[in-house]
């Protein structure tokens, strides 16, 4: 992976984080945690995408996945958090 790369690989990460902290709980997680959530949930979306056979190109279609699929990791968390 080159840098170019890897950097937009952590940016798509910042904003799929910074999104989907806004829809699931009202705010983001910092810079660094957003970066985290929104490369799981990349890893997430990338997963459930590929059981639903859905295909997403570009990096559009990459920030919606990785959206999607930290959505689904904070209402996990979420789950978790309140039991």
């Amino acid at each position: 992976m080159d840098t170019h790369s890897l950097i937009i690989f952590l940016v798509i990460g910042a904003v799929a984080g910074w999104l989907a902290g806004l829809l699931m709980r009202g705010g983001g997680f910092g810079l660094l945690g957003n970066i985290v959530v929104g490369i799981v949930g990349s890893v997430i979306g990338g997963f459930l995408f590929g059981l639903l056979g859905i295909t997403a190109g570009g990096f559009v279609g990459s920030l919606v996945t990785a959206v999607v699929g930290a959505a689904v990791l904070l209402f996990v968390v979420g789950l978790f958090k309140r039991a």
